[in-house]
């Protein structure tokens, strides 16, 4: 038990970020703190989704992730941005090329999903997170939060923690009530900067010391939080690792691409969220980056613009008559070079505990040794 798992009263410091609330029930229930990822979901969902993770997570601890946005924007939350022609038919363009169809008229599958990034969108959405104590932590995926959000977390005896990718990026948090860092290396998976994590996580947490720091950015076995400690962390923070395991819910294509991929599978790109961000290559990914082709959009034109092609290439891709499989793609971190096999989330954080406990170990009978 260290100080971190103390203060939130877990048994092991690993945090586990996922979209997914099964992963989240799953890694609290088993002793880390899961952290659900919340950015696309409307308040009305995200209730749901806490409600679900109360109920399974054997009285667990758990955060919840939000990508606040560094300003507000004009359009008010969820409106839709112009979208500039050249980039509508660039899109429009390659899904032909790669037969991936429009939805049926009249369905679900056709309904925007896309919320937006505006400060009014997370109002209401952290309402219902106050109503669930088990909900200890509140995640900025994108940097340093809206002091107002800081401010009522501390009021509803929350925790708050930020994401940085460097260390004034750290220390701007923590001048701004951060209480916990997330050191995130270029390694990981979804928005991440440019920096490894061996060389970013010892900066950062020099930087704000004493405030703990998670390690995140290449972390999915004991050996790799072992490494993650000794560069001054407080604990590790994982996501990748969760994508292929029973619990996961993305589509059986997609976790047989992460399986099969190798480390040098992923790619940084702005083509999903306007933003860098680290996913699985595709055909996809390759086009944006072909000559001739448009730039991306900031964030959250991006976003709005992609949204629903990734729900149809998502839809395409179980269709072998179609490269809607060859398109598929998403958020993940260089560490998925080490997935090779779908297992139980409870079970991968285990064997990640008893390979750090055996590698600390390890290494202390080697110094006795010498």
């Amino acid at each position: 038990m260290t100080d971190i798992a103390r203060l939130f009263g877990i048994e092991f410091p690993v945090f586990a970020f996922s979209h997914c609330r099964d992963v989240v029930a799953a890694v609290s229930g088993t002793g880390g703190l899961g952290v659900f990822g919340a950015s696309v979901f409307t308040p009305e969902e995200i209730e749901i989704e806490l409600d679900w993770i109360d109920r399974h997570s054997h009285g667990g601890p758990y955060g919840i992730d939000f990508a606040f946005p560094p300003r507000a924007t004009d359009s008010g939350p969820g409106a839709e941005p112009d979208l500039p022609a050249q980039h509508r038919a660039f899109v429009a363009d390659l899904l032909n090329r790669y037969g991936v169809a429009e939805f049926p008229a009249g369905t679900d599958e056709e309904r925007a999903t896309y919320r937006g990034v505006d400060f009014g969108d997370y109002d209401e959405a952290l309402e219902v997170v106050y109503r669930h104590p088990n909900c200890r932590l509140v995640v900025s995926a994108l940097g340093t939060p809206p002091s107002g959000v800081v401010e009522r977390a501390h009021a509803e005896g929350r925790l708050v923690a930020a994401l940085a990718g460097k260390p004034e990026h750290a220390v701007r948090s923590v001048a701004a009530g951060v209480d916990i860092i997330v050191a995130q290396g270029s390694e990981a998976g979804g928005h991440a900067g440019s920096v490894s994590t061996m060389v970013l996580a010892p900066q950062v947490v020099d930087a704000v010391a004493p405030t703990p720091v998670l390690v995140a950015g290449g972390i999915a076995s004991g050996r790799q939080m072992a490494a993650a400690m000794a560069l001054g962390g407080a604990g590790v923070w994982t996501g990748s690792m969760w994508l292929a395991t029973e619990e996961s819910d993305l589509s059986p294509e997609m976790v047989q691409k992460i399986v099969t991929a190798d480390s040098w599978q992923t790619v940084q790109t702005r083509s999903i969220t306007g933003k860098p961000c680290r996913v699985v290559r595709s055909a996809w990914s390759d086009a944006w980056e072909a000559e001739g082709s448009p730039k991306p959009l900031p964030m959250p034109a991006q976003g709005f613009l992609v949204e629903d092609a990734m729900r149809r290439i998502e839809r395409a891709s179980r269709d072998r008559d179609t490269g809607g499989l060859e398109l598929l793609t998403c958020p993940a971190g260089q560490v998925i070079g080490q997935l090779t096999k779908v297992s139980k989330a409870s079970r991968l954080l285990l064997d990640m505990v008893e390979e750090y406990i055996e590698c600390v170990e390890d290494l202390e009978r080697r110094l006795v040794a010498e």
